[in-house]
């Protein structure tokens, strides 16, 4: 009887040794991934002060959201060169539903001829020369009556540094022909694994037959590629690092608390993203005005409809 009992002693202590072993490793494999976090974390907000690029506090009062579990927020691309205001050389409109992790991204050339609140009509990259990013999103909501809740604005360089860091070994693109002209990099045609200066170069050229219509269609293509590579596992190391560049990089009114709760969703990954330019197809003519020079005249409802259709159906 008492072998039997010092047998089951014996048995309950191992348990309880293997109990502890197993929570002082969980424990340290917490402790382990909390530095690592924050040390990647202090190292991205290092690397990106240390860039010299003067974030400005832009004025924005965005929409409320009329979908609980739609956000829409307006991406913007400048490249500063050194300048206290440039014009935004992209503009793109992502609209993420959140339940269904759905994405619908809307590119709006530059060109469009556009009637900006309190002067006179200018191409649509002018409004945020004039006024930033809160005459742009007012430009874009009289114009096409689009629901816009937040802003996110980087700068060409920030951008080819914050490539780097999500996706350290380049990602992986079709490029269409060979490209070099006025983009500071060449490219060949094929596929290629492009690092940020390379992914950057990709988005911006635009002297082909396509023009502005194809740089359009690459820097969809670039984002779409950059997220499929930044939701594979092999990055998910990467996101403490890109966190804290991003509060360096990106100039935006998306608060600390908003940011964690966008990227928990999406590291889920099974996202679907459709794309549409504005304006769409056969909508518009090209035109010529003294103050603005070549424009795009566009037929404004008609692209009005193709934005509410294209839309409406992330409910």
């Amino acid at each position: 009887m008492d072998e039997k009992r010092q047998t089951h002693v014996r048995k309950k202590k191992r348990k309880l040794r293997k109990g502890r072993t197993f929570f002082v490793i969980v424990l340290l494999l917490a402790v382990f991934v909390g530095v690592y976090s924050y040390t990647q974390y202090e190292a991205g907000q290092k690397l990106a002060s240390s860039t010299g690029i003067e974030k400005k506090t832009e004025q924005f009062n965005g929409d409320p959201q009329s979908k609980s579990n739609v956000e829409n927020i307006l991406l913007l691309g400048i490249d500063t060169r050194g300048e206290s205001r440039s014009r935004t050389d992209s503009m793109i409109l992502v609209s993420w539903n959140k339940k269904t992790n759905d994405v619908k991204m809307v590119s709006f050339m530059r060109d469009i001829y556009a009637n900006i609140p309190g002067y006179q009509s200018y191409k649509l990259n002018t409004a945020y020369y004039l006024g930033g990013v809160q005459l742009l999103k007012d430009t874009l909501k009289n114009t096409f009556g689009v629901e816009i809740n937040h802003y996110a604005l980087i700068d060409f360089k920030s951008f080819e540094s914050l490539v780097d860091i999500v996706a350290p070994n380049g990602v992986n693109v079709y490029v269409d022909h060979d490209m070099s002209k006025n983009i500071g990099v060449s490219l060949k045609k094929g596929e290629q694994r492009l690092n940020g200066k390379e992914l950057l170069g990709f988005s911006r050229f635009r002297h082909d037959n396509l023009g502005d219509f194809g740089r359009v269609d690459r820097q969809q293509k670039a984002l779409e590629a950059l997220k499929k590579e930044a939701l594979s596992p092999k990055n998910y190391k990467n996101y403490p690092k890109l966190l804290g560049a991003v509060k360096g990089y990106i100039e935006t009114d998306i608060t600390n608390q908003q940011e964690l709760s966008f990227v928990l969703p999406l590291v889920k990954g099974n996202i679907k993203m459709d794309r549409l330019t504005i304006p769409v197809e056969h909508s518009y003519n090209y035109g010529y005005y003294p103050q603005a020079g070549s424009v795009l005249d566009i037929n404004v409802q008609q692209n009005k409809q193709a934005l509410d259709k294209f839309l409406g159906s992330n409910e």
